[in-house]
């Protein structure tokens, strides 16, 4: 993997595929914060197994060695403090963008992203995006110098126990193959490879030309255009509407009676049969 991955993305500066670890990200920042600058970045890690893999809100990601596909990348960012918010969509775009470059046109159409960064098959999650930012490792740097990680874990097999255990429906990679059967000759490094590259891409476009473009971009891969949904906290329902892509802050959009407003934070809830 190590070699094939070396190969595949000579950008990157540090590249390491371990048997198991705690968490890819966590491993990352934790590298940065105890001084491994002689490194340059880009970095990418990943691991077979995660023992306390981490989601979103602070959610276990739940995986078994060679069930699921979990690495992390880190990367110096240079952005004004408003614009790191959109780095969360930003990942899950451009993650969605590489996976759907692999397949024949009418598998592209069922692989979506949902805000701010799920990747969707079938409108069930296969995979989901942990973005994290930091000063860690940029001491002595520019005011607007970040350290980005960005983590996928990608669903290889197991959607229907997972779907048992969390009583909703998960998809996995298994199923594109089965509805593409061109995907069967994509290896686990080919996925990561073309993940890492277009994360790294996305990156140097939007500190180059802006987050002007974003919402153009975005609206390809929307699994949420014209959905009504709700916007939640816990069980406090933030916000009802209807969904209309992002802004370019990548804050997404809600449109209820009153107009449309942005929503920086909150879970979204599609509502069934609205």
């Amino acid at each position: 993997m190590m070699a094939a991955l070396r190969t595949a993305l000579p950008g990157f500066r540090q590249i390491e595929w371990v048997e198991h670890t705690g968490s890819t990200n966590a491993d990352l920042l934790q590298r940065a914060r105890t001084g491994h600058q002689y490194f340059s970045r880009p970095w990418l890690l990943g691991a077979n197994l995660q023992e306390h893999g981490r989601g979103r809100r602070g959610r276990t990601w739940l995986n078994r060695r060679g069930a699921n596909l979990m690495f992390s990348c880190a990367f110096d960012v240079f952005l004004a403090p408003q614009m790191l918010p959109a780095l969360s969509p930003l990942a899950g775009v451009a993650a969605c963008e590489a996976l759907r470059s692999m397949l024949a046109l009418p598998a592209q159409q069922h692989l979506l992203m949902k805000w701010p960064n799920d990747i969707i098959w079938k409108m069930a999650k296969l995979g989901g995006i942990l973005v994290e930012v930091s000063r860690a490792g940029t001491a002595g740097q520019a005011a607007d110098h970040y350290l980005v990680i960005m983590g996928i874990g990608l669903n290889l097999l197991d959607a229907r126990a997972l779907s048992q255990s969390l009583d909703r429906r998960i998809a996995d990679w298994s199923e594109v193959v089965v509805f593409d059967r061109s995907a069967a000759g994509l290896r686990p490094v080919d996925l990561v490879a073309a993940i890492a590259r277009s994360w790294s891409d996305a990156i140097q476009h939007v500190v180059r030309e802006g987050l002007d473009d974003f919402p153009q971009r975005f609206s390809k891969v929307d699994a949420l255009a014209g959905q009504h949904l709700h916007i939640v906290d816990g069980r406090r329902v933030l916000q009802a509407g209807v969904a209309c892509g992002v802004n370019e802050l990548g804050q997404l959009l809600v449109r209820d009676p009153s107009g449309v407003t942005p929503v920086i934070a909150g879970e979204v809830s599609v509502r069934a049969g609205a």
